[in-house]
């Protein structure tokens, strides 16, 4: 059996599988808080004000976007990993962790926001 060039590199290749990995349960994640918060507004509220439907609609619609952005970038990144890592050039990304981290911030801010606007 001949060894690959990436066969040098097994324990950062799985690294960095599991990375994407994580990346993916976290825009799940911001996914199902979309539509969590659009199924307990419209199905368990009872009293809906334009101001708190369009607010609920708002969070939905930006954390499906959000979630599916995280999912394409993780899956660009991940390949883009695999040849710096086979090329021995690898270079953690810090932009792009400041930029994930950030979507994920603003997510929970408008859901907090939306919380303390429905039950104040």
């Amino acid at each position: 059996m001949e060894k690959t060039k990436s066969s040098k590199f097994i324990q950062q290749h799985l690294a960095n599988e599991r990375t994407y990995l994580a990346w993916v349960r976290t825009a799940i994640a911001i996914i199902g808080i979309g539509f969590l918060v659009i199924n307990l507004h419209f199905n368990f509220l009872s009293q809906h004000s334009a101001k708190a439907d369009l607010m609920a609609n708002i969070i939905g619609i930006t954390a499906v976007i959000s979630g599916l952005f995280v999912i394409s970038f993780s899956t660009y990144s991940y390949f883009a990993k695999i040849k710096t890592i086979d090329n021995e050039v690898f270079k953690p990304e810090k932009n792009s962790v400041l930029l994930l981290t950030g979507i994920i911030v603003a997510t929970m801010i408008m859901f907090g926001l939306y919380v303390t606007f429905i039950f104040s």
